[in-house]
């Protein structure tokens, strides 16, 4: 064997408590698990009082065009990840078509070469030699402007017909399925025609459908609704993205919520759903618009903020819309005009006062100066419903973050800190008891995803399976990422090994990759 992890304790991803043993490695497989005390191997791991899992699946990513970028994957690795499903929310990297302009963060990098087919960009990933897996959906955002651009509409039966052709292919390339972003434009246009015909298109190939939803706030139920009649009417497998009860008027729809994703499961029809372990969100601040004014593209959003009747008309529906309590939920992310950056990680309240003006039109002030470049990170979720929405058997674990570093071009913003903390912030609430069990929590990370994913061989510890193989100090494991400083590495995982290959020695990079395209 090339590799023999000895003493730790085993989590081994089908949910049990965790047994000692050791574990054995023979080039990209687990060799053997059980008693090794009279197995040598090339190399040996003491994992003595450590919990040996497999490693965990990322199963909600926007890091599709980054690992062209860090293909290192450092906030990844140092948190025991190694698989990544990319490709959510709507907006993926390929296929990149004329008329498809990616999200507004992956613009401003400089890319290793050129894409536009998901075979083009699958193999200029994998030349890339990344240390994580990665699997990528097919964003809605992609195929529906390769047809029709951003127009503000419904699709035309013929348009629905070209997007599920350029499906097809992205499918038949490597793509694992498809995502929506139906809160964001031009998706929220696309009528459930649209979605069932594309979710019909997946369901053909065996894919999953991930949805951002139309609503996670008051229209949730609504939402969660056409959610499922997807699933009810292709038989697409149903992936509800980040379920939350956002703002605090809709924190008592959770039980109605969760009694309606039951129902369809014990019907037979296969949904699950994603979440992450805080109770603020994070996207871009321009989301918050009203719809009238979020649509026709960057050029089209600014000359609306530029225009002083048309601002005074934002300005005026918003503060209707959205009382004085809501603002002291609204954080700052990233920015992009110099002036702005001394407001990442604060209140907007910050920024108003610093400025003398309401927080309302601060937010318009960001938007206009940073054009659009502005994160907004949105506390508006209860703790409770988090950890019982955590705690369904269905429900994965996603941090909803791209890779990021500490240093180089992805330490350029301010990112939520889930980015770095996800896994460790879960596994240190199950270690102490304020979620579910350990075991099952691994389970949550690892085979849960696997078989959802139908990853073959992955999320397991026995022999046979994949060498992906995370250790960690039960007594240390911690995410260090905060809120006002997000380009922190979790604390207490010690070793990572990715298809059989040492990634992470002694909670340190040690610069080898065996990432794989999946």
């Amino acid at each position: 064997m090339d590799w023999i992890v000895r003493g730790g304790e085993v989590a081994d991803g089908f949910g049990g408590e965790p047994v000692r043993a050791d574990v054995g490695i023979t080039g990209d497989r687990i060799a053997a698990v059980g008693d090794l005390a009279g197995a040598a191997a090339t190399q040996e791991f003491d994992a003595a009082g450590q919990l040996v899992c497999p490693g965990f699946m990322d199963v909600h990513t926007h890091s599709d065009a980054y690992l062209l970028i860090e293909p290192g994957a450092p906030s990844k690795i140092r948190q025991g990840v190694t698989t990544e499903i990319t490709g959510n929310c709507g907006a993926s990297a390929a296929p990149r078509w004329p008329g498809y302009a990616m999200p507004s963060d992956w613009l401003e990098q400089t890319y290793p070469g050129e894409w536009q087919s998901v075979a083009e960009y699958r193999e200029l990933l994998a030349a890339q030699q990344p240390a994580v897996n990665s699997a990528m959906l097919i964003g809605h955002r992609a195929i529906r402007a390769a047809v029709m651009g951003i127009e503000p509409r419904a699709a035309t039966k013929d348009e629905i017909a070209k997007m599920c052709g350029l499906l097809e292919q992205a499918l038949e390339e490597g793509g694992a399925g498809l995502s929506t972003g139906l809160v964001y434009a031009p998706a929220m246009f696309a009528r459930p025609e649209e979605i069932q015909a594309l979710a019909r298109v997946v369901a053909r190939h065996g894919g999953i459908y991930a949805t951002h939803m139309r609503s996670e706030s008051g229209k949730l139920l609504e939402a969660i609704d056409e959610a499922l009649d997807v699933a009810r009417a292709t038989g697409v497998r149903l992936q509800i993205s980040h379920l939350k009860t956002a703002g605090r008027a809709n924190w008592n729809k959770l039980d109605a919520a969760l009694e309606k994703i039951r129902a369809v499961r014990a019907e037979g029809i296969e949904v699950a759903s994603d979440r992450y372990p805080y109770t603020a969100s994070c996207t871009d601040l321009d989301v918050i618009l009203p719809e009238w004014a979020g649509q026709g593209g960057r050029a089209a959003i600014l000359a609306r903020l530029r225009d002083p009747s048309e601002r005074a008309k934002i300005r005026a529906e918003m503060a209707a819309a959205r009382g004085e309590a809501y603002w002291e939920g609204v954080w700052i992310g990233s920015t992009r005009h110099p002036d702005n950056a001394e407001f990442a990680g604060k209140p907007i309240r910050e920024a108003a006062a610093a400025w003398t003006c309401h927080p309302l039109d601060a937010f318009l002030r960001f938007l206009e100066t940073d054009e659009l470049f502005t994160g907004g990170i949105f506390f508006g979720m209860s703790e409770e419903n988090m950890w019982r929405i955590l705690a369904e058997p269905w429900v994965m674990i996603g941090s909803d973050a791209s890779i990021r570093s500490p240093a180089g071009p992805l330490s350029h913003d301010h990112p939520h800190p889930r980015a770095y903390g996800t896994f460790g912030r879960f596994l240190r609430a199950a270690l102490d008891g304020r979620t579910v069990p350990v075991g099952e929590a691994v389970r949550k990370m690892t085979s849960l995803p696997a078989a959802w994913f139908r990853l073959k061989d992955r999320g397991v510890i026995r022999a046979g399976a994949f060498a992906d193989v995370a250790v960690l100090d039960p007594k240390t494991v911690r995410d260090c990422a905060t809120y006002e400083n997000p380009h922190r590495f979790c604390e207490g995982i010690s070793a990572v090994w990715v298809n059989g290959v040492l990634t992470l020695c002694g909670g340190r990079k040690t610069g080898a990759s065996g990432g794989r395209i999946l």
